[in-house]
């Protein structure tokens, strides 16, 4: 079972990497970050079946720690911009999540810092660091989401709901991918 969630986890940090190729919120991106979320579900419940990471030897329990990290790293991105585009479906051009980002710049890299930081906090034994993460990453953008400077091209609503839903599904990538490790 170890080289099987090991193999899964390496397939989905594998497909995490090809989904920032294609053009965000695309429709190769959405399929490919869909097959990386079924991989992370397979993992999750070859896990659950067994005994978790429990009776793992220590350098197997390492590269889990290694793949997982880097898939909560490197995948939230392509996730977060599919899930984006699939509530944009049916949106006006001034309702869009992705037009939002023209105002939330730079949130690539920081959705990326923020996954990393939460995987460290709870795989460290300390879940109060999202809290902090989370304070810190929401006061930081607050002016960005209270500017009446926006673009007449975007509305205030669509760069909350932006903010919000990828915030949401940015942190909770990170936590599962967390989790697998703390699975005892």
């Amino acid at each position: 079972m170890t080289a099987l969630v090991l193999s899964l986890t390496g397939a989905a940090l594998i497909l995490a990497g090809l989904a920032w190729v294609p053009k965000a919120g695309s429709t190769l991106e959405i399929v490919i970050s869909g097959v990386m979320l079924a991989c992370l579900v397979a993992v999750g419940l070859l896990l659950l079946a067994g005994n978790g990471v429990e009776g793992w030897r220590e350098r197997w329990w390492d590269v889990l720690l290694l793949l997982s990290g880097g898939l909560a790293v490197t995948g939230g991105g392509p996730l977060t911009t599919s899930v984006l585009s699939l509530v944009d479906r049916g949106n006006t051009r001034a309702q869009s999540t992705q037009k939002a980002g023209e105002v939330l710049r730079g949130g690539a890299l920081i959705g990326s810092l923020e996954r990393a930081a939460i995987f460290a906090s709870l795989v460290s034994g300390w879940p109060e660091g999202i809290a902090v993460v989370l304070a810190i990453k929401g006061l930081a953008r607050y002016p960005e989401l209270r500017s009446p400077d926006q673009p007449a091209s975007v509305t205030p609503q669509a760069v909350a709901e932006r903010f919000i839903i990828g915030t949401f599904t940015s942190v909770l990538w990170a936590v599962t991918c967390a989790g697998f490790l703390l699975s005892h």
